[in-house]
């Protein structure tokens, strides 16, 4: 209708939406994000020493998709997935909630509000990424944990957390990996900035692209910012999975020491092992996130209207039934 604004979710319907779309985009593409896992948290052993006959040694992503269902069938292809998709969901809540908490605040700190700049809504998305990662990595954890056990040690959500709390540091070793993943809200930004400087060197001159030339761009600047912080993602995964057999069940203590073992066990290329599945996944679920996401805003700002006026009607219900009783009550000099 004309003149009429637009319906705004408040943050905690954002967060809701953007949660059940990140759930639904991640539990399509799984697969890939337990094998991208496999791949960055396996390190191939220095020469002479004991090799453990539960590790299993992938060369792709397809050698590890077909080693996987081939031992474990098509189920083991989705082993942790419940445990992965609570933190997703979590992850992704907490995100859309404290982005549209502190856009909020930054709108209604201006005299003269106005939708924030390019560095400003970049600063705002890192700042509510630091903080979704501080109250949900403990999921993480858990998660690479549980996609990383041998098909005979597998145990549940609440078992694998008490056995990283009690094998290791305490309850601080359900936080492992959180500098690494504080550096990593910058993925974004480096994801914007190569999108608009892939655009004006493609496109220079053109205010709208086409929708396929747009997912050309995503596409390609999601790529490279995988490509650029691939080493933190690998070391984070390394942080927050069981050691490896050459570590006698010692675990690492920072991202710098998970890239020097690797290094030194693999060369410097293996800090990029498992790209193919991360930037796979990475363009899969971004796509599926954002259209799912979309849409789920639609069907939650219907819901809730309709919530409201079932609430309307019965407070009016509620009104009209206590008038009526209190006009019976009357006594007759008073009608």
């Amino acid at each position: 209708m004309a003149g009429q604004s637009k319906p705004v979710l408040s943050p905690w319907g954002s967060a809701v939406a953007g949660a059940t779309g990140a759930v639904l985009a991640n539990a399509l593409v799984y697969p890939l994000d337990l094998v991208k896992t496999k791949l960055q948290v396996q390190v191939k052993e220095a020469a002479g020493a004991e090799k453990s006959e539960d590790v299993e040694h992938y060369k792709s992503t397809m050698d590890a998709i077909a080693k996987i269902v081939e031992k474990e069938g098509t189920a083991g292809l989705y082993s942790g997935m419940a445990g992965a998709l609570i933190g997703v969901a979590s992850t992704n809540f907490a995100y859309f909630y404290w982005y549209s908490i502190v856009r909020t605040l930054y709108m209604a700190s201006n005299k003269v509000p106005k939708p924030p700049g390019t560095m400003i809504e970049l600063s705002l998305g890192a700042v509510a990424g630091a903080v979704a990662q501080i109250f949900t990595i403990p999921v993480a954890v858990i998660t690479a944990r549980q996609q990383t056990q041998p098909k005979a040690e597998r145990r549940g959500l609440l078992e694998t957390g008490r056995e990283v709390v009690e094998s290791e540091d305490g309850w601080s070793g359900l936080w492992r990996g959180l500098k690494a993943s504080l550096i990593l809200v910058v993925n974004p930004a480096i994801t914007y900035g190569a999108y608009q400087r892939l655009k004006d060197v493609f496109f220079a001159g053109r205010t709208n692209l086409k929708p396929w030339e747009a997912f050309m761009l995503g596409a390609m600047s999601k790529a490279l910012a995988t490509i650029a912080t691939q080493p933190l993602i690998v070391a984070k995964v390394g942080l927050q999975s069981r050691p490896p057999p050459g570590r006698q069940g010692k675990p690492f203590k920072t991202f710098g020491e998970v890239m020097r073992y690797i290094v030194k066990n693999e060369g410097l290329l293996s800090l990029f092992k498992g790209i193919g599945p991360q930037i796979t996944k990475g363009l899969l679920v971004q796509g599926l996130l954002m259209m799912t996401k979309e849409r789920m805003e639609l069907v939650f700002i219907l819901l809730f209207a309709y919530l409201q006026r079932i609430k309307k009607e019965k407070l009016q219900k509620a009104v009209d039934s206590a008038a009526q009783k209190a006009k019976t009550s009357m006594p007759a000099t008073l009608k």
